[in-house]
């Protein structure tokens, strides 16, 4: 009997250490996946929190760990920021019964925020956060490049359709020409004419700025291009009242691309530095840098400016086409410079703050000469 009752206690031990294993491995993979989680309580008790979670709320898990989310709120350690994040949430799932919840934290990452609650979780609430910013991006390079494809179509369409009409207007004119110097009118058909000349360049320079051509590329030194683009540029810097300083303590770099193209990019974005720097005047006047490093692959070309900065909205769709913040800009600048940069094999990185400035960082590949 007594040997009955002990085999029975190991039998009932073995299954406690058993189950217990299974728990700590279980809590281990929570412990250090790379999505956030924290578990809430029927009774709104935080009862599981794991390593990610208290990492990108920037506070201990001990500390948070059996707290209510009343509790939570008014924790010192947890910034303000958050706590308002940590509040609309309550509010859309308590209120809404959201339960996806897509986040920006301060410093510009994307998070998506999933809640699971209901009769599978008995009362309980799980929270879990994943970082999406390079999903985000990739799908933002993908929507841009549709537009951007669309936009080429749209522009060939439109060049098509309105030079045909204008080519018949032209031939018109030439045949009615005599007539009007007869009549001593022969001014008007000049003015027509070159008019119409001007119509069909104006379309022809939109047609190749919203589909850029293939580049036509040679070996040249960076730092003659960029000379170049700071001479073309001293004039109007000078009357705007800024500066645009060239560091050219560089070692020679030389890359292959369509030097006209290039330079369009480089100088569309220097004059955008201007725009951003035109309030600025006096001792604290505008600056413009212009400085080159790289890397094993790559040519990285710095332009700073200590302008009015961007926010985030404004930094997601930059390089859409279309979207502008001048009131008699066309929004296709940024979006052609994006294309040209693709097609020559580099890529366009932005930094900016509100107040602060801001930096635009062109990549290309360097060749490497013999």
């Amino acid at each position: 009997m007594l040997s009955d009752i002990q085999e029975t206690l190991l039998q009932s031990l073995e299954a406690f250490q058993s189950t217990q294993l299974v728990k700590n491995k279980y809590e281990n993979i929570l412990e250090h996946l790379d999505s956030g989680v924290m578990l809430f309580d029927s009774e709104g008790v935080l009862t599981f929190i794991n390593v990610q979670m208290a990492r990108l709320l920037e506070v201990s898990r001990k500390s948070l760990t059996g707290c209510t989310l009343l509790q939570i709120l008014r924790h010192p350690q947890l910034s303000r920021f958050k706590k308002k994040k940590i509040l609309r949430i309550y509010r859309e799932t308590i209120f809404h019964c959201k339960k996806y919840h897509e986040l920006t934290d301060e410093s510009g990452r994307q998070w998506l925020l999933t809640v699971t609650y209901g009769d599978q979780m008995d009362g309980d609430y799980l929270f879990s956060v994943k970082d999406v910013s390079d999903f985000k991006q990739i799908e933002q390079t993908a929507y841009r490049n549709d537009k951007l494809a669309m936009l080429g179509k749209i522009s060939a369409s439109i060049a098509h359709e309105i030079r045909n009409p204008l080519t018949a207007i032209r031939g018109f004119i030439q045949l009615l020409r005599p007539h009007l110097i007869k009549l001593g009118k022969d001014e008007y058909a000049r003015i027509i004419l070159m008019e119409i000349d001007r119509a069909n360049d104006i379309i022809y320079e939109f047609l190749n700025s919203s589909k850029p051509s293939a580049p036509q590329t040679t070996v040249i030194p960076v730092l003659s291009l960029l000379k170049e683009v700071v001479l073309l540029t001293e004039s109007e810097a000078l009357m705007k009242g800024c500066q645009v300083m060239l560091h050219d303590d560089i070692p020679p770099l030389h890359i292959s691309v369509d030097v006209k193209q290039i330079k369009q990019v480089i100088l569309n974005m220097v004059k955008n530095a201007m725009d951003a720097i035109d309030h600025l005047s006096g001792e604290n006047g505008g600056l413009i840098e212009i400085q080159t490093n790289r890397d094993n692959k790559n040519v990285h070309i710095c332009i700073t400016d200590n302008g009015k900065g961007m926010d985030h909205n404004t930094l997601s769709h930059l390089f859409d086409p279309f979207f502008t913040t001048k009131e008699s800009g066309t929004g296709l600048g940024l979006s052609v410079s994006y294309r040209i940069i693709k097609n020559h094999k580099g890529y366009i990185a932005v930094n900016s703050t509100v107040g602060k400035g801001t930096e635009f960082v062109i990549s290309l590949p360097i060749v490497e000469m013999i």
